[in-house]
């Protein structure tokens, strides 16, 4: 059984670990540490099997400099499942509980730059359908997807997405 939840104080280093094993490299892990230290309004969701924790997913503040002024949104990543723990809806899970959260906030969308087959069944779109472009200039636009929340909050948005400078490092 699978539960998902909020990180707790003291789980970074079991976090770090699932971040290390999922993507073979401490990148996504050091940006997650940096995110830590200086993000305080960041979700961070972990999924738990028998005491252990085996997935992790990270909402982080992107924003949109609009001609109405800057709109605020989350960004979702990295997420992360143990290789051994995968296939088995944990990554779904860790989405749909994340963007359910974020649903009852103020934030009217989520950006996330990812595999365009994977987080359409989510109802993420490519953001240049909305006039948005990544500001990571080599991030392919298929790629760069969001998913609206709130329709009227982002009408006539056509801009550049910011993510936190402590994703600069990955790309």
């Amino acid at each position: 059984m699978i539960t998902i939840r909020e990180e707790e104080s003291g789980e970074f280093h079991k976090i770090r670990i699932v971040l290390q094993k999922a993507f073979r490299q401490t990148e996504e892990a050091d940006i997650v540490a940096k995110l830590r230290e200086n993000c305080s309004n960041r979700i961070s969701l972990v999924a738990v099997s028998a005491g252990q924790l085996v997935g992790q997913i990270l909402f982080t503040p992107v924003t949109i400099q609009a001609k109405k002024g800057i709109i605020a949104g989350m960004g979702l990543g990295p997420m992360a499942v143990l290789p051994e723990f995968r296939r088995q809806g944990i990554g779904p899970r860790l989405i749909k509980a994340g963007l359910n959260l974020i649903e009852r906030t103020k934030y009217p969308f989520v950006i996330v730059l990812g595999y365009p087959t994977y987080y359409p069944r989510f109802g993420f779109v490519p953001a240049s359908r909305h006039g948005i472009k990544s500001e990571y200039e080599n991030a392919p636009e298929e790629a760069f997807m969001i998913l609206v929340l709130n329709p009227v909050a982002i009408e006539g948005v056509s801009d550049m997405a910011k993510y936190r400078p402590e994703f600069a490092s990955a790309l």
